[in-house]
């Protein structure tokens, strides 16, 4: 009998849906982690979101979440009819390939989202070459058994020849060009850093760099401390620049000071981008003073801050001096508002500055504590070579 039923093609899936992830390990934070990746989805593109909570002890070794769950993650992506799934995990390549089989879309873990963040956020020639470079390094991990399904292909000889090279194979040697190839550009770009930043300190010109959780306000700081009409870019997104911005500014009792703006860390900064922005980093690393901006308005701004210090003592930075500054004191109702005011610790330094970069704010006790920190080795209030504890 001739079957005369019509298969009902599926629909386009959306590609600004999509399903988050986020399973509690027992871990402090679950509450935040979830705002957190939703913020991170968002500013990747995603206009609409739904979660999915889960409760484990530990990772299930196939698919992370487990068989249960991810039925639940499949039916809400259904229901949503959402183009990607978001871990807010690192997953292992074969826990990757297996979810996406049994989800039958795409699947990102934390890092991969990142990345792709960065990729969209990029400006100038070197922030491109640098994401490009941490994207091929993630990239060559999610080669192992990656290419199952392709088989050996046959060697140029016909029926008479060897076995050829695997795809994989082929890959692994293309990306470890890549990779050279993008290490010398950026140890050239490097260089040319280094010429100016000696040129700075032949003249003896004190630096400045704004370090934070990303999102806490550095950039806005950034275009208040200096000029506004050409500075750094300013929007309402985690990673909203990546490209470190550098500008020479006069202040009063300090003279001819560089300030530099810098990406904004986060939780679990995927390792292989601090590598690759590690010569960006490089600003940070010689500064004369670390403005360390957290967000007051944040219920989270502690974990935020110790995040950051993590990340600055992966890169070196541990020792230099800083400066918290509590931006966004014009939120009211919101822990840190109060009236502008500069704290100093038991040895009589600055050691904490309260602003709003919106409305300028405590700007101006903020410019006094940079010039009482770029005062001469021995001068009253010198802050050179000491490095106070952060108070949040």
């Amino acid at each position: 009998m001739l079957d005369t039923r019509v298969a009902i093609p599926r629909r386009a899936s959306d590609p600004n849906a999509a399903v988050l992830v986020c399973l509690d390990f027992g871990d402090d934070g679950y509450e935040d982690a979830i705002a957190e990746i939703a913020r991170l989805a968002q500013s990747a593109g995603a206009q609409r979101c739904a979660v999915v909570r889960g409760r484990r002890r530990r990772p299930d070794a196939r698919l992370y979440a487990g068989s249960g769950k991810v039925v639940e993650i499949g039916a809400l992506a259904d229901e949503l009819n959402a183009a990607t799934v978001i871990f807010n995990h690192s997953l292992s390549p074969g826990q990757q390939r297996n979810l996406e089989k049994e989800l039958g879309r795409k699947v990102l873990d934390r890092t991969e989202l990142i990345l792709l963040i960065f990729s969209q956020r990029a400006r100038t020639s070197e922030g491109k070459l640098q994401v490009e470079l941490a994207q091929l390094e993630h990239l060559s991990t999610r080669l192992v058994r990656g290419w199952t399904h392709l088989e050996r292909q046959r060697g140029g000889l016909g029926k008479t020849g060897g076995p050829g090279e695997k795809q994989i194979e082929l890959d692994r040697r293309y990306i470890a060009r890549r990779v050279a190839v993008l290490k010398e550009k950026l140890k050239e770009l490097q260089k040319q850093r280094m010429v100016r930043r000696h040129a700075r300190t032949r003249r003896e010109v004190f630096s400045v760099a704004l370090v934070g959780y990303t999102n806490a306000g550095k950039s806005t700081l950034f275009n208040a401390l200096t000029n506004p009409s050409a500075g750094a870019y300013v929007a309402d997104k985690l990673f909203a620049t990546l490209d470190t911005t550098a500008r020479r500014v006069w202040m009063e009792g300090a003279g001819q000071v560089v300030v530099a703006d810098t990406v904004g860390f986060i939780r679990d900064l995927p390792h292989g981008l601090v590598a690759a922005f590690r010569a960006t980093l490089d600003e940070t690393v010689r500064a004369d003073l670390l403005l360390h901006v957290v967000d007051s308005a944040s219920g989270s701004r502690a974990r935020e801050a110790e995040d950051v210090n993590k990340v600055l003592a992966e890169i070196d930075a541990a020792a230099i001096p800083q400066l918290a500054v509590w931006n966004k004191i014009d939120i009211a109702g919101k822990p840190g508002a109060r009236q502008p005011a500069v704290e100093r610790d038991e040895y009589g330094r600055i050691s904490r500055v309260f602003v709003s970069a919106h409305t300028g704010a405590g700007l101006a006790g903020l410019r006094s504590a940079i010039a009482e920190a770029a005062l001469p080795a021995g001068s009253a209030g010198h802050s050179k070579n000491t490095s106070p504890e952060l108070s949040i």
